[in-house]
């Protein structure tokens, strides 16, 4: 499973003094609310491990815990990107890579673990903490400011900005203007620095996405290669199975005709006939496999017309909800009509790639799944991702096989840049569902 990252668009920049005045607010606001969630965050964590075998209470405190360093680690890395005008991918949450409950623990473990969470929630203990010193700086600032003034008072010395003993009143002004200058300086090494230590933690360093891209380029590669595999296989075992008996069967009763076709002309005309009933069948045979191959009526008309044809020619009744626009309100059509208006089309090989795995899962359903109805639901969600999900009503049980169809439909999708799921209990019912991003 993979994701693939849209190049963000440029950014009006900002001047470096306004940068260092929200650095220094942003720092201000996070020492504020840094203690109080911390101390939230070690409350779950203690209180997780206290009731960690009382009726399971500790466990979903823990996976709380979980979730709520996600949504700090989230807030933070989104913070510092804006805060610096920086693309950076958004954390995502971990993927599942198994169906059921043992897959959301697997992915609830990889999430705990995860590096670049930690990182962000790292971060931000650093900058709560320099936003605490930023506070107490700024308090300081202030009552540097007010001691410059303190020639005009009647008093004899004035209390330090943190207690203690007291200043002169005739040293006042030159305490203030050196406090002034000190607070100020603070406050912008700490900006300066906050900014360092973020770009460093947060946000990877250069050779660490390249590393990252070669790495999702080469699953993309190899599930391309695996999918063009499967299908080649597929398209050998039809010919070999299908067409090419059934030719062999023509052209044997063909030479039949042939010798008969003096002797028992009407023994020939009936073999005439059956060569060319056999015919007809291989051509429709054919077409189908072309059909496999490449759905001309997806270029043509798009994927929710190709898809309205695929489930009219379904031996299983399929209803198809197809919408396209991610601005449009509830409402389906059936298999059987004609299909919505789509206002939005996705890039060709996203259709291609969730065409051809809806169409391998109605194959599936109507062979093995001894299904009586079809659910086919498509959407085209914020973020220009095509969403797809299969739902049949079936006995369940499916497993990807290594050169399967199922095994075609997941490589098919991480060449295209997307992930697959796929949820089949035994006794049913199964699901299976793909997300693939869509060309920008």
């Amino acid at each position: 499973m993979t994701t693939q990252t849209a190049t963000p668009a440029p950014v009006t920049a900002v001047k470096p003094p306004l940068r260092i005045f929200l650095t220094i607010l942003h720092l201000a606001g996070v020492g504020i609310l840094g203690g109080a969630i911390f101390g939230m965050l070690g409350g779950l964590l203690g209180t997780g491990l206290g009731l960690l075998f009382v009726a399971g209470i500790g466990l979903v405190l823990l996976v709380g815990l979980v979730y709520a360093l996600y949504g700090l680690g989230w807030f933070e890395i989104a913070r510092v990107g804006a805060l610096y005008r920086t693309p950076i991918a958004p954390l995502r949450p971990q993927p599942r890579d198994r169906p059921g409950f043992g897959g959301w623990l697997r992915s609830l473990g990889r999430q705990a673990i995860d590096g670049r969470m930690w990182r962000a929630v790292a971060n931000f203990a650093i900058s709560a903490l320099l936003g605490f010193i930023v506070l107490r700086l700024f308090w300081g600032l202030v009552w540097s400011i007010f001691i410059s003034f303190a020639p005009l008072t009647d008093a004899d010395a004035v209390i330090g900005p943190f207690g203690g003993g007291g200043i002169a009143v005739a040293w006042a002004p030159l305490v203030g203007i050196l406090g002034i200058a000190a607070c100020l300086a603070g406050m912008l090494g700490l900006a300066l620095l906050h900014r360092t230590l973020s770009l460093a933690i947060v946000i990877r360093s250069k050779e660490t996405e390249l590393t990252e891209r070669v790495r999702t380029s080469t699953a993309q590669r190899e599930g391309a290669v695996r999918a063009a595999d499967v299908e080649r296989t597929r398209i050998e075992r039809d010919l070999h199975d299908g067409v090419q008996p059934r030719l062999v069967s023509v052209g044997m009763t063909l030479g039949l005709a042939q010798q008969k076709i003096d002797n028992d002309p009407d023994a020939a005309k009936e073999l005439i006939n059956e060569a060319h009933t056999s015919t007809k069948a291989a051509i429709t045979e054919l077409r189908q496999l072309a059909r496999g191959i490449h759905a001309s009526v997806l270029d043509d008309r798009g994927l929710d017309a190709a898809l309205s044809a695929l489930a009219g020619r379904s031996h299983i009744p399929v209803h198809l909800d197809v919408r396209m626009d991610p601005s449009t309100g509830s409402g389906t059509h059936a298999s059987t009509g004609s299909g919505a208006h789509a206002p939005t089309r996705p890039g060709r090989e996203a259709e291609a790639a969730v065409y051809f795995s809806i169409a391998e899962s109605l194959t599936n359903a109507a062979k093995h799944s001894r299904a009586s109805e079809v659910r086919v639901t498509v959407r085209l969600r914020e973020g220009n991702i095509l969403w797809a999900r299969v739902e049949d009503n079936g006995i369940g049980g499916a497993q990807v096989q290594p050169g399967g169809g199922l095994d075609g439909i997941a490589n098919r999708i991480l060449a295209a840049g997307g992930t697959f799921r796929l949820d089949s209990p035994q006794g049913g019912p199964t699901s299976l569902e793909v997300n693939v991003p869509c060309a920008s």
